[in-house]
């Protein structure tokens, strides 16, 4: 066990001074990296804002339920009491009087509601759905439409589907464009170990020569992979972040002219530890290929 510790131990220090006995090369590798998980990343990081700007924006998951103009106290009481126990959401009651003044109130609707004999609007419950999908949304609709007393339940469905069926059109895009960029990773770090092992062709002899097994001759390019890949991952990750914190204020003066709040959330800690262990991942796979390569020469 301690000679397995001690063989990784070196591997991984002779990764580290492969990494650090060319800095510039280092850092133009990592740049690379960090600009191929960059981009699908701040795409992911993206969507999910979006997911959540539309989980709270208002309106979007919200049911409207209007009685009908007959409808009286008892029937009011029965819908809070299958409001309770459907444990739909938060809702609240509006009744009729405060509709009509809300309308009254709008402009240039004063002397239209002056001149009706009475009030025409029913009262109505406004409920904030707990439900998060378009399907689960339409269901609870169908469900308020069929109790007693309910004469229309309205729900900007088509509005939700629309922003639902964007948002997976996006995480699509995303995804393929991170296959893309993914395998560009691979491809750079191939090349790299490639290159290394060219370089390094007569101590691998001198190593083959003096009874060095495969596994320790191939073990400081992988960890030399994986670590140039997790670097990179961290690198993305910040840039990530940074790009949110630089867009954060034009964003909030934008929401802000709409009569609202939002900004931007950077990756946090599982998001960052994600991209590093997929960057070492992708830059492990580049390495193993490259090293099974290259090394046939040596019969590795």
């Amino acid at each position: 066990m301690k000679s397995w510790l001690w063989q990784h131990r070196v591997a991984i220090i002779s990764a580290l001074q492969r990494l650090w006995s060319a800095p510039l090369n280092t850092v133009l590798s990592l740049l690379v990296i960090s600009i191929a998980l960059t981009l699908p990343a701040a795409g992911y990081v993206l969507i999910d804002n979006l997911r959540s700007l539309s989980g709270g924006a208002s309106g979007v998951q919200q049911i409207s339920i209007f009685l009908k103009v007959e409808a009286g106290k008892k029937e009011t009481a029965e819908i809070e009491n299958r409001l309770k126990t459907a444990n739909a959401g938060k809702w609240r009651f509006v009744p009729r009087e405060e509709a009509l003044k809300h309308i009254q109130a709008s402009e240039g609707m004063a002397e239209i509601v002056a001149s009706l004999p009475k009030n025409p609007l029913p009262d109505a419950f406004i409920v904030d759905s707990n439900e998060k999908t378009p399907d689960g949304l339409e269901a609870q609709r169908q469900t308020f439409a069929q109790w007693p007393a309910v004469a229309h339940v309205q729900l900007d469905s088509a509005w939700v589907r629309r922003f639902d069926a964007f948002l997976r059109l996006g995480k699509l895009a995303v995804s393929l464009l991170a296959l893309i960029f993914g395998a560009g990773l691979v491809a750079i770090t191939f090349n790299t170990i490639r290159l290394q092992v060219v370089s390094q062709a007569a101590e691998i002899e001198v190593a083959r020569l003096i009874g060095a097994t495969n596994a320790f001759i191939r073990r400081p390019f992988y960890y030399f992979g994986a670590l140039q890949g997790a670097l990179g991952g961290l690198l993305a990750a910040a840039l990530v972040g940074i790009g949110c914190k630089l867009l954060n204020t034009p964003i909030a003066e934008l929401a802000t002219l709409y009569g609202g709040q939002f900004r931007l959330s950077g990756p946090g800690l599982a998001e960052v530890l994600i991209l590093a262990a997929l960057g070492a991942l992708l830059g492990w796979l580049g390495a193993q290929l490259s090293v099974s390569l290259s090394l046939r020469q040596f019969k590795v």
